[in-house]
């Protein structure tokens, strides 16, 4: 009998958090996998490793709020056109605020939250991390001293 292969977005912010997201690639030849950055110089040569399995949204920083804000509710409306794209059973993220919105898509529509808390907060939340802690279907931390934060987290360990 042929098993479709569960559909998995890998979706974060580009820099770390992309770098930890991409450290899970061994999982993608067990999935029907699908990836989601922002989209910078730095990201560009996704396009050519993953050919149609990545689409970017727009790089966005807090850094200027009245274009953050723009940039922010673009996001969240081709977030909504790449969920119903890629309808995924599955999302995974290392955050931050690029995958928030997915996840609360995805959240809505029955998809599977898995949240991995960014390595770089030993002592405080993120942000993002805050909000989807409350609904994901699993959150890991990695870092033990996390725990204290988010109380009912798994600690993964380190991705690296």
């Amino acid at each position: 009998m042929f098993m479709k292969k569960k559909r998995v977005l890998f979706i974060s912010s580009c820099g770390g958090h992309l770098n930890e997201l991409l450290q899970l690639k061994s999982m993608f030849k067990k999935y029907d996998y699908y990836i989601i950055t922002e989209k910078t110089k730095s990201t560009l040569y996704l396009k050519n490793e993953y050919k149609n399995k990545v689409s970017y949204l727009i790089y966005g920083t807090r850094v200027h709020p009245i274009t953050y804000v723009f940039k922010l509710l673009f996001n969240c409306f081709k977030s909504l056109f790449l969920y119903i794209k890629t309808h995924p059973d599955y999302i995974i993220t290392t955050g931050t605020h690029t995958a928030g919105p997915m996840c609360i898509i995805g959240h809505l529509f029955g998809s599977r939250i898995i949240y991995i808390e960014t390595f770089a907060n030993v002592y405080s939340k993120t942000e993002t991390g805050r909000i989807i802690y409350k609904f994901a279907d699993k959150f890991y931390v990695q870092w033990e001293k996390m725990k204290e934060l988010y109380p009912d987290a798994e600690y993964g360990g380190w991705i690296f």
